[in-house]
């Protein structure tokens, strides 16, 4: 692991990542604390920032030129402030036409991806689930432009006393500090009673995006390996490699947006889909770890900020370990037209 905090987050695991590992192990950290160099230069930034208006907030949220962490600053103030890009009852949606899309992973690149990937603690099989390539149809849809929030979530749970309060709200306190970062520590249940719950608030079909929606929104029709490209940039996510290990305001990492302008679709927190694990077609069935916990268990997709670049990949599938903390599982919309 890199002994300079300021470099970015580069561990080797030379095993495979199990479940004896703890989370510190996981994350590539040692047990004793270390700082990171983001938290430290945040303060100075927002000295700088707090005197703006939240246009001048918005627009250095998404600035591609801007530091990273002035982008930060700038969102973390205008959580604050009550952020207007977000409206719960009328979420930012990008539009996607119907067509045809390939999706998945030719069985003879798994090796290339596995010697790409090296050192990242990979078993064959968690890529195999990936294959075989295939195509198929999408009719025309709507993604979130952004996943969903704290503060969404929060106007969920207002307006329906749902159950379900996030363990990463600490002491179930809701952290107005981070209104405006993806919610995360929920089940599959609890994002699919949010869909149903907006659906019923706007009379729109909302509800979670299927696997092959969310990974040709993620990968385009390039079919790029990362949403931005097919090589991985620590500028364009937050995963593990960018060393901040929290969530991030939406957005603010602008270099990362989609082919059709989805953000945070690469890292952050992890995203449930619609769909539960199902080989794909001419594709065989993989007994690992997460089958062993659940039987049968929904689908995850993206990267987050506590897990490596390999797992922000647009065509990787995976789902949630409950023995783990670094599962930070998150959700996006999609829209039926």
């Amino acid at each position: 692991m890199p002994s300079n905090p300021e470099r970015p987050h580069w561990p080797e695991f030379n095993n495979v990542l199990c479940g004896a590992m703890t989370d510190r192990e996981r994350l590539g950290l040692p047990e004793h604390y270390i700082a990171d160099s983001v938290s430290r230069r945040l303060p100075e930034a927002y000295e700088k920032l707090r005197a703006l208006g939240k246009p001048q907030l918005i627009a250095m949220v998404e600035d591609r030129e801007a530091t990273l962490v002035a982008r930060l600053a700038a969102g973390n103030l205008l959580a604050l402030a009550g952020d207007p890009r977000l409206r719960a009852l009328d979420p930012p949606m990008v539009e996607i036409d119907g067509g045809t899309a390939i999706v998945g992973l030719d069985p003879a690149r798994v090796g290339d991806v596995l010697q790409r990937y090296d050192k990242l603690g990979l078993q064959d099989t968690w890529i195999r689930k990936e294959c075989p390539q295939h195509t198929v149809k999408l009719s025309a849809y709507r993604i979130g432009k952004y996943p969903v929030t704290n503060g969404e979530y929060r106007d969920f749970l207002l307006d329906t006393h749902y159950h379900e309060i996030p363990t990463s709200w600490s002491l179930r306190r809701y952290p107005i500090e981070r209104a405006n970062h993806p919610v995360y520590t929920l089940s599959a249940a609890a994002c699919d009673a949010y869909v149903r719950w907006l659906s019923d608030k706007t009379g729109r079909r909302f509800r979670l995006p299927t696997e092959y929606e969310w990974e040709f929104a993620a990968a385009g029709r390039e079919r790029r390996e990362f949403p931005w490209g097919d090589a991985f940039d620590t500028e364009r996510a937050n995963t593990c490699e960018t060393a901040i290990f929290d969530t991030t305001p939406v957005g603010a990492f602008p270099g990362g947006a989609s082919p059709f302008g989805a953000h945070d679709m690469a890292g952050n927190v992890e995203e449930y889909v619609a769909d539960v694990y199902r080989p794909y077609p001419g594709g065989a069935a993989i007994d690992d770890h997460l089958s062993q916990i659940h039987g049968e268990y929904r689908v995850a997709r993206g990267g987050s900020f506590a897990r490596f670049r390999d797992l922000a990949r647009t065509r990787r599938r995976h789902g949630h370990n409950p023995l783990s903390a670094t599962y930070a599982m998150g959700f996006r919309l999609a829209e039926t037209p």
